[in-house]
């Protein structure tokens, strides 16, 4: 009888050590499979306890207290890497850590959005909140705030009460491509670091400007009246020559981009009323530069402005051929006749 009961002691053992088996067995078995994701956050500092738990919580695995065994058995987790992760349920236990482990996170959902050479303040402000990009206020605000953003390359420039914005010429205008949902603030800080960058391909700048005795504002000041001013390529350096030797010869610059920049929509042509509005914009009654840019420069730009083509010219008309070229010219004589023929070529 007693050898009996001993049999049957150890079978009950067997027994429930086998169950206990097939039931911890379960616990790692994936949950029902589903096609629908669920998205689920992993944030930073995040330890795999609490991973584990709120994998439990998401319904992507039935136990966490088995998971966290198994990652211990497995020696893993110690790099699970925060994010934004999407699953569907039924995953195994070592696609989970895969996933967890190589990071393959939910890409962001990206917005790409064009600035046009050429574009100021108020037309980016303007284009950027139709497209849904930006805050317009809050983009023009932020124009005149300067100390709102953390970057070098702004510190140096000049906060002036003749300034209309402080940021104009400062906003590179490329083709873009944020995160949905970015604020005002992290569109337009982008588009100062791109600048930042595009600046850092020119070699010597530095050296240039000294020997030039500009600075970096004045330098993109220049750029952005030739950027409104050329439309060929191969006539920005010239046309930065022109204004460089008007500026020497104690010429005032007389550009009519500097009017339009003054108006609340660009005319088709200028009359002499408008040559008469009072600001330090307008280079018709001021002498010099103005205040600031007037748009964002294109890099060929800021290169012709760096590097302008020597010549003797003073003057400048656009033709009426269609060519969108220039006829130069080295006195008001020579200018006129330049004007009588481009009306003739009309």
């Amino acid at each position: 009888m007693k050898g009996k009961a001993i049999i049957v002691i150890l079978l009950i053992i067997i027994i429930a050590a086998g169950g206990a088996g097939t039931y911890a067995w379960s616990l790692t078995r994936p949950v029902q499979a589903s096609e629908t994701p669920i998205t689920l956050e992993i944030k930073s500092g995040s330890g795999t306890s609490a991973i584990a738990d709120q994998l439990q919580r998401e319904g992507l695995i039935r136990s966490s207290l088995a998971f966290k065994a198994y990652l211990k058995w497995k020696n893993q987790g110690s790099n699970f890497m925060a994010g934004t992760y999407a699953m569907n349920p039924g995953v195994t236990f070592d696609e989970i850590i895969s996933k967890l482990s190589s990071g393959d996170v939910v890409p962001e959902e990206m917005v790409k959005f064009t600035i046009p050479e050429g574009y100021t303040i108020l037309q980016m402000a303007d284009k950027l909140s139709e497209e849904g990009i930006v805050n317009r206020e809050e983009f023009i605000t932020l124009a005149n705030e300067p100390s709102a953003f953390d970057l070098d390359l702004i510190k140096g420039a000049p906060v002036d009460e003749e300034l209309r914005y402080v940021l104009e010429g400062y906003l590179f205008p490329e083709t873009y491509e944020v995160k949905k949902d970015s604020s005002t603030h992290d569109v337009m800080q982008r588009m100062m670091e791109e600048l930042e960058t595009r600046l850092q391909t020119i070699p010597d700048l530095e050296a240039k400007l000294k020997e030039r005795n500009l600075s970096l504002h004045e330098l993109l000041t220049v750029a952005s009246l030739v950027e409104r001013e050329v439309v060929v390529d191969k006539e920005r350096a010239l046309v930065a020559g022109v204004i460089y030797n008007r500026i020497n010869r104690d010429m005032k610059l007389e550009i009519d981009a500097t009017v339009q920049y003054l108006l609340d929509k660009p005319k088709a042509r200028l009359l002499f009323a408008d040559l008469k509005v009072q600001s330090p914009y307008n280079t018709y009654l001021n002498k010099g530069l103005p205040p600031g840019p007037i748009a964002s420069p294109s890099l060929a730009s800021i290169k012709a402005a760096l590097e302008p083509q020597a010549s003797d010219y003073l003057f400048y008309v656009t033709k009426k051929d269609g060519s969108s070229e220039h006829l130069f010219a080295r006195t008001y004589k020579e200018h006129q006749q330049n004007i009588a023929k481009s009306k003739a070529a009309q």
